[in-house]
């Protein structure tokens, strides 16, 4: 039995959801003319109370394209040091758009209004880049899949608004937050001008994130997705899991979570786990003791069980729970990690 906990990306589509890919209706959708892709995007749309919404190839290239259509080459943004956006997609932020990152020393991943105030730079002070965006990644995945406190979203738009900033949600795994904490798409639709949102971590699918935001803004993402080179034609197929994984994979999202909170609980007992950080979705970040035994010998003796998981650098080690992840193997990988 092959246990892979390297991501929640790793997923392969269930029966039911390949069947609906099958027989999903489909067209050119560079012409806008894949009814599957266009439903998708209404449905996206409708769930967070916005006017329009875009299918996308990746949440890399979603995340890109709000940047680029929210600032100018030369200004900057602001984002907490752990951003995926800053650390994980490839430097985009200066190539694609010009743009520097403004870091903020946050809590996991999670910064405060009061932080993001501080790290405005004055307008009319021209040696310095202009401030004109800001950047929220829920859940935080180098935080350990922490969710935002909504209070305090609510605090940074506030500041937003007062600066004249736009304001942009990386939300790969805000199905993650929405389920673990009780909230509702339209309540983050209400306080961000633009919210990206993966279908192909925790809903299970192969490919696909959406962009969600204001008419106006989408139907500029469409020119700058096309200069990315993300259109796709009869992605109804790739769209028509997305809907099925909608429907079906949300709620479930509470099993991982809880497969998560019972593998932190095993970490914690361990001898040679130095430390495991809080666990609120499908994300477990633990260092181990390098003194009782190397991050190289933890990882080779998990292999030789058939269990892979990613290390993080910095000494810290990543484990995700997902849809492929079953009780059987849940229950084997406890049995493993008790061995040790």
């Amino acid at each position: 039995m092959k246990i892979n906990l390297i991501s929640d990306t790793v997923t392969k589509p269930t029966p039911e959801m390949l069947n609906a890919m099958f027989t999903s209706e489909v067209g050119d959708d560079v012409f806008k003319h894949d009814p599957t892709v266009n439903e998708l995007e209404a449905k996206v749309a409708a769930m967070f109370g916005m006017e329009a919404a875009l299918f996308f190839p990746s949440g890399t290239m979603a995340n890109q394209t709000a940047i680029k259509l929210h600032t100018q080459p030369g200004e900057q943004l602001i984002c907490d040091k752990y951003a995926h956006i800053f650390n994980y997609e490839g430097g985009g932020v200066s190539f694609n758009s010009g743009v520097s990152c403004r870091l903020v020393d946050g809590d996991r991943g999670m910064m405060t209004a009061e932080q993001v105030e501080e790290a405005i730079n004055p307008p009319d002070f021209y040696h310095s880049p202009l401030t004109t965006l800001v950047c929220i990644e829920n859940t935080a995945n180098k935080g350990g899949g922490a969710c935002w406190d909504f209070k305090e979203l609510e605090k940074i738009k506030a500041v937003c608004e007062k600066h004249g900033l736009k304001y942009h949600l990386d939300g790969a795994r805000l199905w993650n937050a929405l389920v673990a904490k009780g909230e509702s798409p339209k309540q983050y639709g209400a306080l961000f001008n633009t919210i990206s949102v993966c279908l192909s971590k925790g809903l299970g699918c192969p490919v696909g994130s959406v962009l969600v935001g204001s008419k106006k803004d989408i139907d500029r993402a469409i020119r700058v997705r096309k200069m990315f080179g993300g259109g796709m034609r009869q992605a109804g197929y790739l769209s028509g899991a997305a809907i099925y994984a909608l429907d079906n994979h949300i709620e479930r999202l509470h099993e991982d979570h809880r497969k998560a909170k019972e593998i932190g609980v095993v970490l914690d007992g361990l001898s040679f786990v130095k430390s495991v950080e809080p666990i609120e979705t499908n994300i477990i970040i633990f260092a181990i003791d390098e003194k009782l035994i190397t991050q190289e010998q933890f990882l080779a003796k998990l292999k030789e069980n058939n269990v892979e998981i990613i290390g993080m650098g910095q000494g810290k080690l990543r484990i995700v729970t997902h849809l492929d992840y079953t009780d059987n193997m849940h229950n084997r990988f406890i049995s493993i990690l008790k061995s040790l």
